[in-house]
């Protein structure tokens, strides 16, 4: 208000009916929509790229302020996710921008309305700098893969561990929802779940991360007797941000590789079979043995590479095999000691 109503006041003095300064307000206004145009469409083709990874984390966004809502005191939050947030929002800063410039123009040509150009050639731009995508892209420079989190708050949003009784959950009619906490294995298989959708992968593993410990770290779903190990190991660098560093965080606290799955893999089977040579070298240097175990089928690790075409880790795995050579001398040291 401190700026819009002196902008209404200076701008009923301009003389509408003066030929230039018609055209210097149309030469202003034009210029000034024109940038902020290039800079909304500019936010509509990165904001993908700056959230990409955290696409599918779970959100909690702030309900906006209602004149005579909230009688309970509560604030209330709607479940989203991040990227379907981001993208509602991306959208809806494109549309408005673009409706109020065919508004403006229209009731200047139409109606020769002159103080809408003058208005909003100083408001607009003042505007998108006051948006939250505006603010995090372009002003706070979050435009590189991935730069862009949900910690970062730009919408004010919570996670579910954030959320207080004094928070409120809601729909999109309003009606109030009851939030059940999943439990560790449901974190597990939804984590591969979406890891393994390569339209989704990328997929963050922070909801698995803030709830590993000690205690869980070598958990087996009921089911096929997964491991968080194993779920990691067959992500991989392309299947989520972080994995690497996981791995060597869930065996540091002592997450076992050696274990077997219903199918007799272990963490190597797993990263062999998905194609994360990475992962398998970190578990061949905390668990040197892992390529040498069979499934009940008994394939060793090398042989589910080959056979899935995954040249790097079974290149890498190959190169633990010993040579010929080795496999003779050993064979020669072996008969010298009977």
């Amino acid at each position: 208000m401190l700026i819009t109503l002196p902008m209404i006041f200076a701008a009923r003095k301009l003389d509408g009916e003066d030929p230039n300064v018609v055209y210097w307000l149309r030469v202003a206004y034009f210029s000034i929509q024109a940038v902020v145009v290039m800079v909304v469409a500019y936010v509509y083709i990165v904001s993908s790229t700056a959230i990409k990874g955290y696409e599918n984390r779970l959100i909690y966004v702030p309900q906006a302020a209602q004149p005579f809502g909230n009688t309970d005191g509560k604030k209330k939050y709607t479940e989203t996710t991040f990227g379907k947030h981001v993208s509602s929002q991306v959208l809806s800063l494109l549309g408005s921008t673009l409706f109020g410039v065919v508004l403006t123009s229209g009731l200047h040509f139409y109606r020769g309305m002159i103080v809408g150009l003058a208005m909003q050639s100083v408001m607009g731009p003042l505007n998108l700098t006051d948006n939250a995508l505006i603010k995090a892209l372009v002003l706070r420079g979050k435009r590189k893969e991935g730069s862009w989190k949900p910690e970062d708050k730009i919408f004010e949003e919570k996670t579910a561990d954030e959320l207080t009784s004094e928070d409120e959950i809601i729909d999109g009619s309003g009606n109030a929802v009851v939030l059940k906490k999943k439990n560790f294995e449901d974190i597990l298989l939804d984590i591969w779940d979406n890891g393994a959708d390569k339209e989704v992968a990328p997929v963050d593993i922070t909801p698995l991360m803030d709830e590993i410990n000690k205690s869980n770290c070598n958990f087996k779903s009921k089911e096929k007797g997964w491991t968080p190990l194993m779920v990691l190991s067959g992500l991989g660098v392309d299947g989520c941000n972080g994995c690497i560093s996981a791995i060597r965080r869930v065996i540091d606290m002592g997450g076992n590789p050696a274990i077997k799955d219903s199918d007799g893999w272990n963490a190597m089977h797993w990263a062999a079979f998905h194609n994360s040579v990475e992962a398998a070298k970190l578990l061949n240097d905390n668990c040197g043995s892992l390529w040498l175990e069979t499934d009940i089928e008994g394939k060793k690790p090398v042989e589910l590479a080959k056979t899935e075409g995954n040249d790097d880790v079974a290149k890498f795995l190959q190169e633990l095999e010993p040579s010929d050579d080795d496999k003779k001398s050993n064979d020669e040291g072996l008969r010298k000691r009977k």
